[in-house]
């Protein structure tokens, strides 16, 4: 009994240092967590400069078929490294910044619209020694979807597959909440210029989303304060660009995940989007919203492994 009751207060310890650490050095806390998500992934962080200057920043791991995952707007190579670790058993795991976000490179006056982020993209492969010749395996959240199908659509024959979670570009669906709000000239939600708005953003675009400390989330909120402006010219290219045309009977075999509580991207746009890819399935998680591989990263890795696994049986057949 004495023995149970020690163990009792040295978690009780523990739990206080805890809290102590994060609310005393939220920097340092912040680069723990991140640290620690990331080796429990067997993801490591990496740098590379390609040709002309550009300089990306991203995480890699595992072994096997090479799966490049691109994060949405204002987002970065972190909102993958859950689901990534349910991954990384099974695949080359690649997740960069994109250029214009997290610690890659901002050049200002840069062409940020998704063409543009995929010639980047496809000679960030070249530079990791993956050739035209080897299809990767795409995966797109958001604006990274948008550029995903950008990929598929440009280099059809370099893409085995897409995972499309809540992908932005198809803009024939009814408005979503966030384009509501825009529409009447209200702030647009998914942007920050302060620490509370970054914390209004984060509650706008998930339903469910993992527990974040205050002091964490104001540190990470750093990130995206400074990049304000450059963003706004971002959503503006993003949104100019709709790829539905240029994916229209695309064969490449795509998974197409949607949160059914999407407040950015309409749900509706999982349906148009399934009839123009005529090789998808579709998948709508009940109580998510637009971020779910940060909301229910396992049940999405699930998804994913379950949909290659599908692939890899059809091709043997």
């Amino acid at each position: 009994m004495r023995i149970v009751k020690l163990a009792l207060a040295a978690l009780i310890l523990l739990g206080v240092a805890n809290v102590g650490f994060i609310y005393l050095a939220p920097q340092a806390a912040t680069r723990v967590s991140l640290a620690a998500e990331r080796w429990g992934a067997q993801l490591v962080r990496k740098e590379i400069e390609l040709p002309g200057g550009l300089h990306y920043v991203y995480l890699e791991g595992g072994h096997g078929e090479p799966l490049l995952m691109l994060h949405g707007f204002g987002a970065n190579k972190d909102n993958f490294v859950r689901v990534a670790r349910y991954l990384t058993p099974h695949y080359r795991v690649i997740i960069p910044d994109h250029i214009g976000f997290g610690e890659s490179s901002h050049p200002p006056e840069a062409d940020y619209a998704p063409a543009a982020q995929v010639e980047r993209l496809r000679a960030l492969l070249q530079a990791l020694g993956i050739q035209s010749s080897t299809p990767v395996h795409l995966a797109g959240s958001s604006m990274g979807g948008q550029i995903a199908m950008r990929y598929a659509a440009r280099y059809p024959d370099e893409v085995a597959s897409l995972w499309l979670l809540d992908p932005a570009g198809i803009w024939s669906a009814p408005p979503s909440e966030l384009f509501s709000i825009i529409a009447a000239n209200q702030r647009n939600p998914l942007m920050a210029r302060s620490a509370d708005e970054f914390a209004q953003t984060v509650a706008f675009v998930m339903s469910d989303p993992p527990f974040i400390p205050r002091p964490m989330l104001d540190v990470m909120a750093q990130e995206r304060i400074p990049n304000f402006d450059l963003e706004q010219r971002i959503f503006k290219q993003i949104t100019a660009d709709s790829v539905e045309q240029a994916i229209a009977g695309l064969p490449t075999r795509s998974l197409i995940v949607f949160g059914a509580q999407d407040r950015v991207i309409p749900v509706a746009s999982a349906e148009i989007l399934h009839k123009l890819l005529p090789n998808s399935q579709v998948v709508i998680l009940p109580s998510i919203g637009h971020l779910p591989m940060l909301e229910s990263p396992r049940r999405c890795a699930e998804d994913y492994l379950a949909f290659r696994a599908s692939g890899a049986a059809s091709a043997q057949r």
